[in-house]
C-alpha cells in the first residue's frame, strides 16, 4: 500500500490571524492538521501589527488597506505582483480560497490561467448582513457576485447540510462537500466553572448569569439580546448579563444595567468565563456555523439560539438546547426564564449539550478538507 501523496496548498484568507473569528480558527486548525500530515501550506492574507494569535503554517502578508466602515478589518485590493511571484515560485497543486473578496477572486483567476484546481470554502453569510446596515437593496447584486464566486471553484465546502444544499442549487451540480467544525472539549469544559470568579464580578451564587458570547456587532442580534435581558431583569431582579467578546458595538451591551463585559479573552480565561455563566442567548441568524454555540455547549451551558440553518446543525431542540423561531426579544426572554426557573431542566440540557459536542473534532473536520483536496486534484488530472 502506497502512502498518500503530499500536496502543496496555497490558502487565501481575508483574515487569517489579525482578528480572532470562527472562520480563521477553523482555517488555522486545518493548516496545523495538514502540516502534521506532511503537506506544505502557504497562507496569503492581510496582516496587522497587532495579530490576535500566532498563525499556523507559513503566512505570507498581502498588502492591504483599512476597511472604510469597519476599521477592524483589512482589505487586500487584489493579487499584487510580489504575491503573484511568490505563488508562482511555490507552484501549488491546489488553491483554496476562503473569502469572496478581491484577493481571492484574483487567486481564482490565477488558478484558472495556470490550470490549478480550486477549492472554495464558505465561512460567512455576507449577504445576510446588509439589512442590518440599511443596505438591503444591494442584496441581489451581492448574491449574484457570491454565486459567481462559488461557481468558479472546482469544489466548494460548506459547514452545514443546509448550506451544502444551497450551494448545490447555486452551482447546478453536486461538487459540494462538508467542512464542519470542531471544539476543544478539554478547554471548554464544565469543570472550568469558577464560583470565586463569579463572586469577584459582584454576583451572588444564585444569580442567573445569561451569556452573550462573540463579537458585539449589530448583525449578531444585539437588540434582541439586550431586550431579552431587560425583560428578564424586570421579572427576576437578580438576572445578570455577561458579555464575552470585543467588537465595535460593545457599548450597546454595556448599557445594560450591571452588565459585565470581559472584552477579548483567550485560553483558560475564556473557558472560565463561558463555563461560569448559567445559560447563553444567541439570537444571530447570520452565522454560517455557530462556533461560539458549540463552545458554550461543550462548557455545559443550556443555549437559547435562533432557529437557523447553523443552529439546526448543532442543536437538537429540547434535548441539547432551545431553538427560537421568533425574532422577538420577548420570546427569547420567555424561553430563558423557563430555564432560569427550572434548574434541573437547565442542568439536563447542559449535560446533554456537553455530551453531543463529542461528535465535533477538529481533526475529523480537517480530514474531510484534505480528502476534498485529493479528490479535486485527481479530477483535475483526469481532465
Amino acid at each position: 500500500m502506497t502512502a498518500d501523496p503530499k500536496l502543496r496548498i496555497a490558502l487565501f484568507s481575508g483574515n487569517y490571524n489579525y482578528m480572532r473569528e470562527g472562520a480563521n480558527q477553523a482555517l488555522n486548525h486545518l493548516v496545523g492538521y495538514l502540516e502534521r500530515r506532511g503537506h506544505q501550506v502557504r497562507v496569503y492574507s492581510p496582516v496587522t501589527d497587532t495579530p490576535a494569535f500566532e498563525p499556523a503554517g507559513t503566512l505570507v502578508p498581502v498588502p492591504s488597506v483599512t476597511a472604510p466602515f469597519r476599521k477592524e478589518f483589512q482589505i487586500a485590493l487584489g493579487l499584487p505582483a510580489v504575491t503573484r511571484r511568490d505563488l508562482e515560485a511555490f507552484a501549488p497543486a491546489v488553491i483554496h480560497v476562503s473569502t469572496p473578496d478581491l484577493l481571492d477572486l484574483r487567486a481564482q483567476t490565477f488558478a484558472k490561467k495556470h490550470r490549478i484546481p480550486i477549492v472554495a470554502s464558505l465561512h460567512t453569510r455576507f449577504e445576510t448582513y446588509l439589512d442590518y446596515y440599511g443596505l438591503g437593496w444591494l442584496r441581489p447584486l451581492l448574491e449574484a457576485y457570491l454565486n459567481r464566486f462559488y461557481r468558479r471553484a472546482d469544489l466548494v465546502l460548506a459547514p452545514t447540510p443546509a448550506l451544502i444544499e444551497h450551494l448545490k442549487r447555486i452551482r447546478g451540480d453536486d461538487r459540494v462537500g462538508l467542512f464542519s467544525r470542531g471544539v476543544d472539549r478539554a478547554l471548554f469544559n464544565p469543570s472550568r466553572r469558577d464560583g470565586e470568579w463569579r463572586r469577584s464580578q459582584g454576583w451572588g451564587d444564585d444569580d442567573p448569569v445569561v451569556l452573550f458570547f462573540g463579537r458585539p456587532v449589530i448583525e449578531k442580534g444585539l437588540d434582541i439580546y439586550t431586550g431579552a435581558i431587560e425583560l428578564l431583569k424586570h421579572s427576576r431582579r437578580n438576572v445578570r448579563a455577561l458579555v464575552v467578546g470585543a467588537g465595535p458595538n460593545a457599548d450597546r451591551l454595556g448599557a445594560i444595567e450591571g452588565a459585565v463585559l470581559t472584552g477579548h479573552l483567550t485560553g483558560p480565561d475564556l473557558a472560565r468565563a463561558v463555563a461560569s455563566a448559567d445559560l447563553m442567548i444567541n439570537p444571530s441568524v447570520t452565522e454560517a456555523f455557530g462556533n461560539v454555540v458549540l463552545e458554550a455547549m461543550a462548557s455545559g451551558l443550556a443555549v437559547v439560539c435562533a432557529d437557523a440553518d447553523y443552529s439546526r446543525a448543532i442543536v437538537d431542540p429540547g434535548r441539547t438546547g432551545i431553538l427560537e423561531p421568533s425574532r422577538d426579544a420577548r420570546a427569547y426572554a420567555t424561553a430563558a426564564l423557563r430555564l432560569i426557573d427550572d434548574p434541573e431542566e437547565r442542568a439536563r440540557i447542559g449535560a446533554a449539550a456537553r455530551e453531543s459536542t463529542a461528535a465535533f473534532t477538529w481533526d475529523a473536520a480537517s480530514a474531510a478538507v484534505e480528502a476534498a483536496y485529493f479528490r479535486t486534484v485527481a479530477d483535475g488530472s483526469m481532465r
